[in-house]
């Protein structure tokens, strides 16, 4: 492990915040830097904020490579889809646009995938021995599926056709607030969602994160499933914290294939 702290850039649709992690703790070292996403959000633009993010915890970090999560599906360093930020991202070279811009070493990931990961090294998921699938509920279903703790990375759960329909549009925390549906309404589609995906992936267990899962006591409860379903711990930190770790972990073990 890295003797300083690891800083990890968790790139949303309205807004990219940063903060340095003590990866003993999963703790942030300091207050999360809050910018806002470029209303035209091209990597060349966004990157750009990613470099004010760096620059403001430059005496805080040491010179290993930085954790940058990004809503996008993420193959060796380029982005092959774009969810709530510009289409210019899809098959874009977004890992090595980062390092040519900032002149540092990135290590760009799947912004679920590196909740999975906080959660399964700090989280509700922590020191778990088996399968451990996370989706978090928000404008869309994103999900990291982590098997004794390594990541399998790209998963998009969220877009399972389900009933004719791709399930995040069914299902999703959005959808909720836009039909204006209470909890009890909510829980059937959650319902339908959790048991299509437990039947085909058997996890041992199910973790939940996303802004809804603050309210995980009035719809989890409810859920039938065979397997434990839990609410996310680090909630809008697992991101930054996630990325974090597997920065660390690019520094740690440069020669896996990513």
């Amino acid at each position: 492990m890295s003797d300083r702290f690891v800083l990890g850039i968790d790139i949303g649709g309205s807004g990219i915040k940063g903060a340095p992690v003590d990866l003993e703790t999963g703790e942030l070292t300091a207050d999360r830097l809050r910018i806002e996403t470029p209303k035209k959000s091209t990597p060349k633009n966004v990157a750009k904020v990613v470099a004010e993010v760096v620059a403001h915890f430059a005496d805080q970090i040491g010179t290993g490579p930085i954790g940058v999560t990004i809503p996008a599906v993420v193959t060796h360093g380029m982005t092959r889809s774009a969810a709530n930020i510009d289409k210019a991202w899809i098959d874009c070279e977004a890992e090595k646009l980062m390092e040519d811009h900032l002149g540092r070493d990135i290590y760009l990931v799947n912004d679920a995938d590196a909740a999975g990961v906080a959660e399964v090294h700090y989280g509700a998921a922590k020191n778990h021995p088996g399968l451990v699938l996370l989706t978090t509920l928000g404008t869309g279903i994103g999900s990291a599926l982590l098997y004794r703790g390594v990541l399998i990375p790209n998963s998009e759960l969220g877009h399972l056709e389900i009933d004719g329909h791709d399930a995040e549009s069914q299902a999703a925390a959005s959808v909720k607030d836009n039909l204006g549906l209470s909890y009890d309404e909510y829980v059937p589609r959650l319902q339908r969602y959790y048991e299509v995906v437990e039947r085909l992936f058997w996890p041992d267990l199910i973790v939940v994160g996303g802004g809804v899962s603050r309210k995980a006591d009035k719809f989890l409860p409810k859920l039938k499933l065979n397997t434990k379903i839990v609410p996310a711990e680090l909630r809008n930190t697992a991101g930054i914290v996630g990325a974090a770790w597997l920065a660390n972990d690019k520094l740690v073990h440069p020669d896996l294939l990513r």
